[in-house]
Formats: structure tokens, sequence, C-alpha cells
């Protein structure tokens, strides 16, 4: 059985979008790009059809993992959530109790995940330490940085 994926409501959103998108639309145009790659004749020396076959493969690779996910997903009931305490769709604000520095993330589940965007997931170190803690809470976080102590100095639900 495959593992639950924690997501938040928006997350589940965006991959039903970004699947829709490539049954619908993405399907459609590759399959009109092959039947032009073929009406061009022989297929053996035929750079456009073996990059439009390639791309076909991407799409339904990406089809298949969506699916996945979505049949996996397990979204958190925002009615349930303490929205005092950090949780999936939280956003917070830790200050690094050595630099002084404050950073800004959103808890999100490992899907949806992007550390340049300051999305964290809660299976990260950061996001696994301060899941459940609330403003003023010191938590001490192993990184692969080594140990860094973190204040909560904001929680909020978006």
């Amino acid at each position: 059985m495959a593992e639950k994926k924690l997501l938040t409501a928006e997350g589940l959103r965006k991959l039903e979008e970004e699947l829709q998108d490539l049954k619908v639309v993405q399907r459609k145009e590759i399959a009109q790009k092959i039947k032009e790659a073929r009406e061009q004749g022989d297929l053996s020396e035929n750079a456009e059809y073996d990059a439009a076959k390639e791309e076909q493969r991407h799409i339904e690779a990406r089809i298949e993992e969506l699916e996945a996910i979505i049949k996996n997903a397990e979204t958190v009931a925002e009615e349930e959530l303490d929205t005092k305490k950090i949780n999936l769709g939280s956003k917070v604000v830790l200050r690094d109790k050595d630099t002084n520095e404050d950073t800004e993330y959103l808890i999100v589940g490992s899907t949806e995940a992007n550390a340049l965007k300051g999305k964290i997931s809660n299976e990260s170190p950061i996001g696994a330490a301060i899941m459940g803690h609330k403003k003023n809470d010191v938590v001490k976080v192993t990184t692969p940085a080594g140990l860094i102590t973190y204040k909560v100095m904001k929680v909020e639900r978006v």
C-alpha cells in the first residue's frame, strides 16, 4: 500500500489542476504533434517524431505520478487545527538565536515543498522539529549544518 501524502487543500487543488491540464490540453497537443510528424513520412529518420514521442512519455509519466499522489493524498482539515500551533498550512517566522535573523516559512506536505519559495515540508528537519510548537517556544533543530536553536516569533494560518 502506498504511503499517505499530507497536502494542504491549496496544494491538492494545484495538483488536480495540473493533472487536468495534462490530460485534457497537453495530451491533445502531443497527439497532434505525433500525427503531423507521422505525415512527414519515414519515421526512422524523423527527429520531430522522436521528440514528440519522448514528450508524450514525459507527459504520461507525470500523469501517472500525479494520479498516485492524489489517490494517496490526505488533506489537513483546517477547522480541526489549533491555529496557535504550528501545523501543515502554517506560516511561521523563526528567529535564529545565534544570528538573530528571522526566516519565514510556509509548512507544507513533502510533495509541495520548495525551499526556494520558503515552503518547507513537515518532514524536513526544521519542519518536523517545529510541528506543534507555539509562538515564543524555543526549538532546537538538528540540521545537516549542525544544531540550530530557533525562537518561534509568529504563527499564522494562510
